[in-house]
């Protein structure tokens, strides 16, 4: 069993989820650290290649600071490792060989997956047959065939196992940070503009953070990741469909509001070469380049400057250098972990910030030069290369336009349809389409802002308009002529608290399942608000989005879309 107590926190219930993790990196922390503080499930196992990495996660979660090695069941190499300890594990205990009380005994009832985007396709696969809840990190997958592949592997399981279902989670966590479940609840629960007629929403990555990210980072290229839209914004996309598509409840029997169309136009407009500062001449790295010191993407401004030097060594030092990070660990993970990783560590805890600070600047001066075949550029990041002269193929402004067609619910539905509050019906949204009139999306990714990922957007309905950022909500009457101002609480953590609020309701969700309190599909429905296909079709909208691209920006028709690329290819069919 996990340890109960850590650092005087209050001690986990034993009936609590048990909980396996795969992949320890800023995606693992950002979900297991809530958990972990709000104490609601046993973090019981990690998966993870880098031993620092897989340490200082179990240290931290799991086996705590105290001087000794993680347990056969706490820590592995490889989620395959898992998957052939777990299969030994689950035998011994058919067999009798591990007894209830045992800590192998339980085994794990949750798995989260908190990977690279390309291994999401593989671990969901492998799940799968093992009947376990997952909580999947965005994307599901990288390409539209695997994210059908994943939903097809999953249901054909459940139906093996009797029908009984369990609880599929998608990072998603915009939908569940206190600012955005506000917003939606004055949009469709509250009605407080009436009908909605058009959305505006924003997404500005951020100029560095795109750079870092996009342009030099893990996803800068289509065929090693996927497009930026997929990527960077089908938080956004899943956001707009479950502001504008999805019922008003999660619990409601209604059907969606289904799109008719998707269109989108991109482009990779400012990192090109033909963009570059004609004083750099050929050079291909910040840290040799003539117009560095006056060019606002230098890798040395980027990270040493305004990171390194101001005492900040998490994201993105920590992904140019991980071993830095190492000087955060505690004595034991160093003392642990000094002849498995390189010598940085060694040369922070003898020598200090200034040969650290060295390190990184010999990381940021490594550069390919001309001939270098493109697999081994791919194979690495290469974050002191000229943005005007990286491999990237991403788009760095998109943009996506999603419309719906006027359509009414059947007279019974309408008759007991409450969507929105008596006190905001208004005769003007009293007609027979049932707030289910025609209405279009507009969707803006950007990367040059000086904001990093502070959505913002403007909503118009019948009644009203709303302005909205991540800190306020604005909502104007047309009627009254007055003007609110809303300003949902401010959560610590990711996303606005998206990601807190991602993981404890995950938790909520499997302990429900587990205490024999709602079947899985209920749990998922009143804890996470959306069901597994819900999760398929923010998905697929992002790949008719892409695909529409290639059409020079012609529409998508969404319902021949998903009969070709989605029902098509499952082995059941499953109308969405």
């Amino acid at each position: 069993m996990a340890a109960t107590t850590t650092n005087g926190l209050p001690p986990i219930p034993l009936s609590a989820p048990r909980i396996l993790v795969i992949g320890a990196g800023s995606r693992g922390h950002a979900y297991a650290k809530p958990i972990s503080i709000f104490r609601t499930a046993h973090i019981v196992g990690i998966c993870e290649p880098d031993p620092f990495k897989r340490t200082v996660f179990g240290e931290q979660y799991i086996w705590g600071p105290e001087e000794r090695s993680a347990r056969e069941w706490e820590a592995f190499d490889s989620w395959s490792d898992w998957m052939e300890y777990e299969e030994v594990r689950r035998a011994r205990v058919e067999a009798g060989e591990v007894r209830k009380g045992h800590p192998e005994f339980g085994g794990v009832d949750a798995v989260i997956v908190s990977v690279l985007d390309e291994l999401h396709v593989h671990i969901c696969k492998a799940l799968a047959p093992l009947n376990l809840h997952v909580l999947c990190e965005k994307p599901l997958a990288t390409s539209l065939v695997d994210v059908v592949g994943i939903y097809d592997a999953t249901t054909t399981a459940w139906e093996k196992n009797g029908g009984k279902k369990t609880i599929f989670g998608i990072c998603h966590v915009l939908r569940y940070s206190p600012h955005n479940m506000m917003l939606r609840k004055l949009v469709r629960e509250e009605g407080v503009i009436g009908d909605v007629l058009s959305v505006e929403h924003t997404e500005p990555v951020g100029w560095w953070h795109f750079s870092h990210s996009y342009v030099r980072g893990n996803w800068r290229r289509k065929d090693t990741s996927a497009p930026s839209l997929l990527t960077k914004s089908c938080h956004d996309i899943d956001f707009l469909l479950w502001l504008l598509c999805s019922p008003a409840s999660p619990t409601s029997t209604e059907k969606p509001h289904l799109p008719s169309t998707i269109a989108s136009s991109g482009t990779l407009n400012l990192f090109r070469k033909a963009r570059k500062p004609k004083a750099a001449g050929s050079t291909t790295n910040c840290l040799s380049c003539p117009v560095e010191k006056d060019c606002i993407y230098s890798a040395k401004r980027i990270y040493v400057d305004l990171h390194f030097d101001q005492g900040d060594m998490e994201w993105p030092v920590k992904i140019v250098v991980p071993d830095i990070g190492m000087r955060q660990g505690t004595a034991s993970v160093r003392r642990k972990l000094r002849n498995l990783v390189p010598d940085i560590e060694d040369i922070s805890a003898k020598e200090g910030n200034a040969s650290a600070r060295q390190k990184l600047l010999d990381v940021l001066a490594k550069d390919y030069p001309a001939g270098t075949p493109d697999a081994d550029i791919k194979s690495r990041n290469w974050y002191g290369r000229c943005v005007w002269e990286c491999d990237n193929d991403v788009f760095d402004d998109q943009h996506v336009a999603i419309t719906w067609d006027d359509d009414p619910l059947p007279t019974s539905a309408e008759s007991t349809h409450e969507a929105f509050a008596p006190a905001h019906r208004n005769p003007i949204d009293n007609s027979s389409l049932n707030h289910r009139a025609a209405k279009t999306a507009y969707f803006h990714m950007i990367a040059n802002t000086q904001v990093i990922c502070e959505r913002r957007g403007r909503i118009h309905g019948t009644r009203g308009e709303i302005a909205y950022d991540s800190t306020t909500i604005t909502v104007h009457d047309f009627a009254t002529g007055l003007t609110a101002t809303h300003r949902p609480r401010r959560e610590v953590g990711g996303h606005g608290g998206g990601d807190s609020g991602l993981a404890s309701n995950f938790v909520s969700a499997v302990q429900a399942v587990k205490n024999g309190e709602m079947e899985a599909e209920g749990a998922q429905k009143i804890f996470l608000g959306c069901s597994f296909e819900e999760v398929v079709r923010s998905h697929v909208a992002v790949f008719a989005a892409e695909e529409a691209v290639e059409k020079d920006g012609g529409a998508v028709v969404w319902s021949e879309y998903w009969k070709d690329k989605v029902e098509g290819k499952l082995n059941k069919v499953v109308i969405l």
